[in-house]
């Protein structure tokens, strides 16, 4: 039976928090009694509190499918792509029964492509082929010109289409440009420099609104207190640009759920000055990936609490339900450990944040740690601007 903390500024967490902890107490054959020694917690937390991670492109195999193409109980529909053989309109993901899928879902875009290159020159060998395969295009031709390889491995062929999809649908809506800005946005504190990138991806005519908006929403997010602001110059020019008002008013919709007077935390360390050196700081340090900068506040705040770190600030910022419980202090200098940590997002969680955990998972297995996250929905960026306008009207 987990012992609940909530966080602080979230009504929503604080009453969901109340409702389990009554609902285990009048189902103890369920969930037994409260132990002395707890070694599980249940930290319920709040998506406004992090509106960042739901809005920024994801990169992994995972996410990109999710995002782009869409996942439905584990089916994908690929009827509407162009040229789609008949045998792949409908594919089936299963980390049980597809081992590449399982081996690769955590990957990042760049990886995949040498991944499954790997994964189609293993099987080229079987076919005694010679193809030359140097790009996700050759990859397809060659699927195409040998149906006994079809025959051999529908699951490659699966992935080859997949992976070739993503491609297109990368390139079309020029992902990278916009992934670029995006992670500017959300990691690094360069006013002049964001809104001047802003200012021509908005008039980009190649680039889709949603994509406008996104990028805008994240400048309006980081900048809300900044001087020289220009929030609403940008809301003009999205307009101008012949953006829907629905989709320009999403701006003012997410600043009214998650605006800096709504989060509990400095999300983009800007807010004081010992703050901003930090953020600058953590700019300077080397990063794998341009596109890939981004670490989850979620992810930051479970390691901080699994390590040790900061306990004051933790038990501050996420009490007890009861506050007769005595369970482990949040902050002890040796860290956590033979502990179940289960993260639940009200207001959704997002792919970014699930490999977050798998990652944490394997970096804390020595301390016998087990993560576990959910949340009310697994939120995509249009999922999440939807379930906000409909909730949070302009």
């Amino acid at each position: 039976r987990p012992n609940i903390r909530y966080e602080r500024n979230s009504v929503m967490a604080q009453k969901l928090g109340q409702e389990l902890e009554y609902l285990m107490s009048h189902e103890a054959g369920l969930f037994g009694t409260k132990a002395i020694d707890n070694h599980a917690q249940l930290f319920i937390v709040d998506r406004k509190n992090d509106p960042v991670t739901p809005l920024l492109t994801q990169w992994t195999y995972h996410a990109l499918l999710y995002e782009l193409i869409g996942i439905n109980n584990g089916r994908i529909d690929l009827s509407h792509v162009p040229g789609i053989r008949p045998e792949v309109k409908e594919v089936m993901l299963s980390q049980d029964q597809d081992t590449f899928f399982k081996q690769s879902q955590h990957l990042n875009f760049g990886d995949l492509g040498a991944s499954i290159k790997k994964f189609v020159e293993m099987y080229q060998t079987n076919t005694k082929s010679h193809h030359q395969i140097e790009s996700i295009a050759d990859m397809k031709r060659f699927v195409e010109a040998y149906p006994e390889f079809r025959k051999l491995s529908g699951n490659v062929t699966k992935h080859v289409t997949l992976v070739g999809e993503l491609s297109r649908l990368v390139a079309e809506r020029h992902l990278l440009a916009v992934s670029e800005l995006e992670q500017s946005l959300a990691c690094n504190e360069q006013h002049n420099s964001d809104l001047k990138a802003l200012r021509a991806l908005i008039s980009n005519a190649k680039i889709t609104a949603e994509n406008k908006v996104r990028c805008a929403i994240l400048y309006a997010l980081r900048y809300e207190r900044a001087q020289g602001n220009a929030t609403a110059e940008l809301k003009q020019l999205l307009t101008s640009s012949g953006v829907d008002a629905d989709q320009v008013a999403s701006i003012d919709v997410v600043l009214r759920y998650a605006g800096v007077g709504e989060r509990q935390s400095d999300l983009f360390q800007n807010e004081n000055l010992f703050s901003r050196g930090r953020s600058i700081f953590k700019g300077l340090q080397g990063v794998e990936n341009v596109y890939t900068q981004h670490t989850p506040a979620l992810a930051e705040m479970v390691e901080q609490i699994v390590r040790g770190k900061q306990g004051l600030h933790w038990q501050e910022r996420l009490p007890n339900l009861d506050p007769k419980a005595r369970p482990p202090l949040l902050g002890n200098e040796n860290g956590m450990h033979n502990q179940d940590i289960i993260v639940f997002v009200v207001g959704g969680v997002t792919m970014e944040e699930e490999m977050a955990v798998a990652k944490l998972n394997e970096k804390f297995a020595s301390q016998n740690v087990r993560l576990l996250i959910g949340g009310t929905s697994i939120h995509t960026s249009s999922s999440f601007l939807a379930e906000l306008s409909t909730t949070f009207f302009p």
